[in-house]
């Protein structure tokens, strides 16, 4: 019997309510799947947790996370606590402590769903976006002084290293190699920022030529949300700088329907510390506690995570049985329905235990 160590932080506002229902579903689907058991630590960590310590998490949380096979992730933000704290004290801290240099977003129309996008058919719009996750706009290095004053400056600078877009660089190529189109677009904004992004350009077409099969062309961030909107058939695998990824990923999750569907994956390729998985909604303290947050980025989630411990055909079980109750009509309020956050993750659960998948 395979045994994983997973980690779970549900941290803030929905976090808590999608992470309890995606953990019922794991647990619904090593009952049906058998041949692998999870074995769940939760660690109470984030906003509460700060009011109470001052810190987000306790001074050797990496430590105490470093022996998990991997870990599942609520959200971070509170109304009381600035962002940056809670951003930079755990969800950050986490992925730069353990150098989670790719961000993983796949992105596609599931079973039931449908586009804003008038004329977008599902099979229009199946992209995966590959994020620079620990460096880029997101290095936090920069500095305020002459603070209260008229001439008070801050700086905030961008830092692209040769070696992590090289690397960030050849994981999208080789996924789109992977992938049936085999087509990536590399974005960036070099016209305007003539330094780090001509840089990231050149690398690119460096790491092109180890990828001759590879159809791949270059876009402009601005120039890149009209083409998401407009032509999204013509995009497949996308690669982009840590802010740029971070917009272009919500703006693909809601014209796949809902922030609430989508999940990502912090990922560590080379293994050498467990990676971090989360829905990519955020805390939304605005339904917190009204039991109608949609968990379906959180199984989502859960999938990926499968997906990275080797376990495919449970993925598959999982998706099957998400997209049966996606397809039921069965939605919560962001996708237009008045379906409960318990209402679909029973109907997940009990679409696992009926799968023959």
């Amino acid at each position: 019997m395979r045994e994983y160590s997973i980690a779970a932080i549900p941290a803030d506002g929905i976090g808590p309510e999608v992470i309890s229902a995606g953990l019922e579903v794991l647990e619904a689907l090593t009952q049906k799947a058998g041949g692998f058991q999870l074995k769940v630590e939760k660690f109470p960590w984030g906003s509460d947790y700060y009011k109470k310590h001052g810190t987000m998490m306790p001074a050797n949380g990496l430590e105490l996370l470093r022996p998990f096979s991997a870990i599942y992730f609520g959200a971070v933000g509170a109304p009381d606590v600035p962002d940056h704290i809670t951003l930079w004290g755990l969800r950050l801290a986490i992925c730069q402590g353990f150098d989670q240099y790719v961000n993983l977003r796949p992105t596609r129309i599931l079973e039931g769903l449908s586009s804003p996008l008038r004329d977008c058919k599902p099979n229009d719009l199946d992209w995966v976006i590959v994020r620079e996750n620990t460096e880029g706009e997101y290095s936090g290095q920069g500095g305020r002084a002459h603070r209260g004053f008229p001439e008070e400056v801050a700086t905030e600078t961008s830092i692209f290293t040769r070696r992590g877009v090289t690397r960030i660089m050849r994981f999208a190529f080789q996924l789109a190699q992977q992938r049936p189109r085999k087509l990536l677009t590399v974005v960036t904004k070099s016209n305007a920022q003539r330094h780090g992004m001509v840089f990231w350009d050149e690398i690119a077409a460096e790491v092109s030529k180890e990828f001759p099969e590879v159809i791949w062309d270059k876009m402009l961030v601005d120039a890149m949300t009209t083409r998401m909107v407009a032509k999204p058939a013509s995009l497949d695998t996308i690669v982009a700088t840590n802010l740029h990824a971070d917009i272009l990923s919500d703006l693909a999750a809601a014209l796949a329907g809902s922030l609430g569907i989508a999940p990502t994956g912090n990922i560590d390729p080379e293994r050498r510390f467990p990676s971090m998985f989360e829905p990519i909604h955020g805390a939304a303290f605005d339904i917190t506690g009204k039991g109608i947050a949609n968990p379906i980025g959180a199984f989502w989630t859960a999938a990926m995570m499968l997906a990275h411990l080797g376990e495919k055909d449970a993925v598959q079980r999982l998706m099957h049985a998400v997209e049966r109750v996606t397809a039921s009509g069965l939605h919560t309020p962001d996708l237009g329905g008045k379906a409960t956050t318990r209402e679909v993750t029973s109907a997940v659960c009990d679409a696992i235990h009926s799968s023959n998948v």
